[in-house]
């Protein structure tokens, strides 16, 4: 299973774990990012299902957002679009589903990852879930994910992070700006203390939690259109000459 990429669902008590792996960093091609966001909206649906818990596979790296390899195999428009808007479709699954969506994050985060922690509900990471938006610096910009990390840590943390591609910035600050709403020192108190947050929030009123779940996105209607219109800003970025290299570049260093 190492070398496989996939996305697994599984239900138990009330609990939906969407888990998704990529062997390159848990990178996100456009299947995993369709398998992604079907999977939660499947899950919000489903009336066995109290809850959503998103998580990725492996020791390191949370996710390392955009696949290089389909970044660089991009030839137009149209194709830029529809890889796009695959982490748009992703970020409007987690807002529009119905139930309250937990992020697991237990290792770095790049990119479309960030984007991925900043639309979950609840985010909960360790120490080493340090993080950057590195879209700048491979001639786009964090423009379909900026919504979501906008909204959760405000505008001029978005612009520090926009600005700084290849800074790597802590979990502490991320914990600090409303990134995530909990750090821990190892996985294990990570996981024992989710345990306990998941247990006490399937104990609560489905219905309460559905309802605190359309305050939370009060002021979103929009992002359908919105997410798109971003998706072909970076489509057509991706076709430069600039991006190209820049990718390539960071493919090698890999």
């Amino acid at each position: 299973m190492a070398n496989q990429a996939f996305v697994t669902r599984n239900i138990e008590n009330g609990l939906c774990t969407i888990a998704f792996h990529h062997p390159a960093h848990n990178s996100l091609p456009s299947e995993l990012l369709s398998a992604m966001s079907s999977e939660i909206l499947l899950a919000g649906l489903n009336p066995e299902v109290k809850l959503i818990l998103l998580r990725s596979e492996g020791e390191k790296t949370f996710c390392a957002g955009a696949s290089f390899d389909e970044l660089l195999s991009i030839t137009n428009k149209t194709e830029g679009l529809h890889f796009f808007s695959g982490f748009a479709n992703v970020i409007n699954a987690i807002r529009t589903c119905k139930k309250i969506v937990i992020a697991r994050v237990h290792g770095k985060a790049i990119g479309g990852g960030v984007g991925i922690a900043a639309a979950a509900d609840y985010s909960m990471a360790t120490k080493w879930a340090t993080f950057r938006l590195s879209e700048l610096a491979v001639g786009i910009g964090p423009f379909v994910i900026g919504p979501a990390v906008e909204r959760k840590i405000g505008l001029a943390n978005f612009a520090k992070l926009s600005l700084t591609p290849a800074e790597w910035q802590t979990a502490e600050w991320a914990k600090n700006i409303g990134l995530y709403q909990e750090s821990f020192e190892t996985v294990e108190q990570l996981d024992n203390y989710l345990k306990i947050f998941i247990d006490n929030l399937l104990s609560y009123s489905p219905m309460a939690l559905a309802e605190l779940k359309k305050v939370f996105w009060q002021g979103t209607d929009h992002w359908d259109s919105l997410l798109i219109e971003r998706a072909n800003i970076s489509g057509e970025l991706i076709l430069s000459d600039y991006a190209k290299s820049a990718i390539q570049s960071f493919k090698v260093k890999a």
